[in-house]
């Protein structure tokens, strides 16, 4: 039985890498035309996501900085910051943790020394704050409809996710892709320490999944 177990995981993290690797190879293509545009786009149906939940009173979301062609977000967290709101930036640590920092638009950012991204200088909070957030928008490069995402590859919003859901937090979450990067249901392999996610948010705007609340 570990024998096959072990077999079925190197099938599924093979084909997430595959899956990983063709999205970000379709996303090497997008010009600076399409990355301000798609950037616009999130921060207004992520806003105003945003503001339902938060019933235009102050609160606090967890966001990331998407570089290079990610899905830009540095909009949306200027609009969030905008509206009153703390934002919250991820800080990796070692053993695939996350640490937070309040952002603000004084923040400078420097290069992470455990993944390909930029983080917030500043203080940093563990979980427990992170945990106070009315909302989370979570990296992905591809989501199918079921819920299943395939992230960056390091697990750490998997860890993070599972700390939550073991502290009994029921936050709700999207996962930032770009409209071709919502699969077919079933299109994305599950694993066991994958937690699947209620919805995404793209530049056409903010979609339930299967796995949603």
């Amino acid at each position: 039985m570990p024998e096959k177990t072990n077999t079925r995981h190197a099938f599924d993290a093979a084909a997430k890498d595959g899956i990983r690797t063709a999205h970000r190879r379709r996303r090497a293509t997008l010009t600076p035309a399409d990355l301000e545009a798609a950037g616009a786009a999130l921060a207004v149906h992520g806003a105003a996501w945003a503001e339902s939940l938060s019933g235009g009173k102050p609160a606090t979301f967890c966001v990331y900085l998407g570089i290079g062609v990610e899905p830009p977000t540095l909009p949306l967290i200027t609009a969030l910051h905008g509206n009153g709101h703390q934002v919250l930036l991820p800080v990796c640590e070692p053993g695939r943790e996350l640490s937070w920092v309040f952002w603000s638009p004084e923040a400078g950012f420097e290069r992470s020394k455990y993944a390909p991204i930029l983080e917030p200088a500043g203080p940093r909070h563990g979980p427990d704050v992170a945990g106070e957030a009315i909302a989370l928008f979570i990296p992905a490069t591809a989501v199918d409809l079921e819920g299943n995402r395939v992230g960056q590859g390091g697990g750490y919003y998997d860890k993070f996710l599972g700390h939550l859901a073991t502290a009994g937090k029921e936050i709700p979450l999207a996962a930032v892709i770009y409209d071709d990067e919502l699969l077919p249901a079933g299109h994305i392999p599950a694993e066991e320490f994958d937690r699947p996610v209620p919805a995404v948010l793209a530049p056409s705007g903010l979609r339930s999944l299967a796995s949603g609340l």
